[in-house]
């Protein structure tokens, strides 16, 4: 009885508190909670992992029907993300047009490393050179009036210290998945990483690129990788063969206990 859409948003239940993740490209993400048994008023946290509309559309649904909690987001987060595709030249691709200001209120905006909660983490990209792949995907970000190849500053992920180790939650990683799993390390060396969730943003990459990205994510000895959205199924089969059982495909409705 629930409904997916180009998009992704996830909910996370950790140390008794509701951490919502980005809210897809519409108001479904707020309905198909509903229908899982859980109320937007309850969400204690919500975290945008980067500046599309994909993952930011449905925000302004979440500041209507809850009152408390705050959105955490990139100081580098703004209204300025586009992309070339092959019938509109620089189409706007970024979050809801006056949505900073209207709720800048409950919008925290973060530099740095960031601590949520006890056990729960949000940080930025720590790779350098990541306009390479904004040239390489065709995005930009206007920044002074002029278009430059998006770097992803914009982009977070949430880290969450489990049981079995760390897992890193990034809906889309544009700026790579392998580049992700080892910022994490470094920021952790003392921890083991276990997992990661989300999109990888391999629809468009060609068939060697992802049997690459794919021995490198088996490189780092990671022990569970579940990814959907933007992956694709063609590159999601392709991921199969190399991970196997370390990787479940991400689904609308899907639900994971750690």
């Amino acid at each position: 009885g629930i409904a997916g859409e180009w998009g992704l948003c996830i909910l996370a239940e950790f140390n008794g508190k509701k951490i919502l993740i980005d809210s897809g490209q519409s108001d479904l993400f707020a309905e198909n909670l509903k229908k899982t048994g859980f109320d937007i008023k309850d969400i204690d946290y919500a975290t945008l992992s980067h500046a599309h509309y994909d993952h930011a559309n449905g925000m302004p649904r979440f500041f209507e029907e809850n009152k408390k909690a705050k959105l955490y987001i990139r100081d580098a987060a703004k209204e300025n993300c586009y992309r070339n595709n092959h019938f509109i030249f620089k189409k706007y691709i970024g979050m809801p047009k006056g949505m900073l200001e209207k709720y800048g209120d409950r919008i925290a905006k973060l530099s740095g490393d960031f601590k949520l909660m006890e056990g729960a983490y949000l940080f930025p990209h720590k790779t350098k050179g990541l306009e390479k792949v904004g040239m390489r995907d065709r995005m930009y970000q206007k920044k002074s009036g002029r278009m430059k190849y998006d770097n992803f500053d914009h982009e977070q992920s949430l880290v969450l210290d489990t049981d079995k180790g760390l897992i890193i939650i990034n809906c889309c990683s544009h700026g790579g998945a392998v580049n992700i799993i080892n910022e994490v390390r470094e920021t952790f060396p003392d921890k083991r990483v276990y997992g990661i969730i989300g999109g990888f943003h391999l629809f468009n990459k060609t068939d060697e690129e992802v049997r690459e990205v794919a021995k490198k994510i088996d490189d780092t000895g990671i022990q569970f990788v579940c990814t959907g959205h933007c992956t694709g199924e063609r590159a999601y089969g392709i991921l199969k063969e190399k991970l196997d059982d370390k990787l479940l495909q991400l689904h609308v409705g899907l639900k994971m206990k750690f």
